[in-house]
């Protein structure tokens, strides 16, 4: 799991919670099921059995892979549409094309992130380029799905392409803990990605036994999902191992820590942490279209059916059939 990587954390600079921060509780740990996306594609769901309440501004986070392809068999999605919402896509292992119906896309790959704002509506595909197709090789990545308030949602669309060697790298105290700041801020760090969701996102890596205990904005929620490893959340070390979702409660900081012994596949503890700040307007929300009300979604319904959301272009770089 390479991303970005530094070879002595002790070189950035260090953040911790001040010492008179209210420690968040863990209301709830949750495990996610898997199932597959797209035309197969294995992918586990983050926040299948969390209340809404604990995750607005955020709708839904899928962790694709880690796979490991034999020659012939990656896949992706085929074209889809999407409206009223913004998609993070964040690869750690292996390469992704995405491709618009606007004319939009490019690549990404280890530690590269593509934010696309949907607003009012497009086609998007994703897939894995050729070369892939052909010899194969790991790939895991997340994609993440922000809401965007009702004043929002029916914007232009755009992207952000985040290169992996632009994020935002900080450390604990001890150099234990290597976090990747890919949107919103940290103790002031700012993050490249830009949202319109005041949200913060970052990807924590921690060495066995070390512990992180981080500044976190009181108006945000708070989540922490395991993408590899095992360790404990809050002051009162909850378990939590790969796949799992921890919930926090309100105050001004949380702490993960990663157990003393990992699995042989797996060095170090892996962690997604997650902070928004609550929209609190109604949602409506059906497949690839998320807004405010059911009429709503019945106009991106007819909209997406009469072509307003953009066309398949004729010619395009990779196969409709996805990845």
């Amino acid at each position: 799991m390479p991303a970005v990587t530094v070879e002595n954390p002790l070189t950035l600079p260090r953040v911790t919670a001040p010492a008179d921060a209210v420690p968040r509780p863990v209301l709830a740990v949750t495990t996610a099921p898997s199932g597959f996306e797209g035309e197969g594609f294995p992918v586990r769901r983050a926040f299948a059995g969390i209340n809404y309440r604990h995750l607005d501004p955020f709708i839904m986070m899928d962790q694709m892979g880690e796979v490991e392809y034999a020659p012939g068999e990656p896949k992706g999605t085929p074209w889809h549409p999407h409206r009223g919402f913004e998609t993070v896509t964040y690869i750690i292992d292996g390469i992704f094309d995405h491709q618009d119906s606007q004319g939009g896309g490019g690549t990404i790959t280890n530690g590269d992130t593509q934010w696309m704002t949907a607003g009012s509506g497009l086609l998007h595909i994703e897939a894995p380029p050729e070369q892939l197709v052909m010899s194969g090789g790991l790939f895991h990545g997340l994609q993440l799905w922000v809401n965007l308030p009702a004043k929002d949602k029916m914007m232009a669309p755009r992207y952000q392409d985040i290169r992996g060697g632009n994020v935002q790298l900080l450390t604990s105290p001890d150099g234990g803990a290597l976090l990747r700041v890919i949107a919103g801020e940290l103790d002031g760090h700012q993050g490249p990605g830009i949202t319109h969701t005041p949200i913060t996102m970052i990807h924590a890596t921690l060495a066995p036994g070390a512990e992180i205990t981080l500044p976190w904005r009181e108006d945000f929620n708070g989540l922490a999902y395991v993408l590899a490893g095992r360790g404990a959340v809050g002051a009162e070390r909850r378990p939590v191992h790969l796949g799992q979702t921890a919930v926090f409660g309100a105050g001004s900081s949380l702490t993960v820590r990663a157990d003393e012994k990992q699995d042989s596949h797996t060095p170090d503890l892996e962690v997604v942490l997650l902070g928004g700040q609550p929209i609190r307007e109604p949602m409506a929300h059906y497949g690839p279209f998320v807004m405010n009300t059911k009429d709503e979604l019945m106009q991106a319904f007819e909209d997406f059916q009469k072509g307003r959301l953009g066309t398949i272009p004729a010619v395009h770089g990779m196969s409709e059939g996805g990845l």
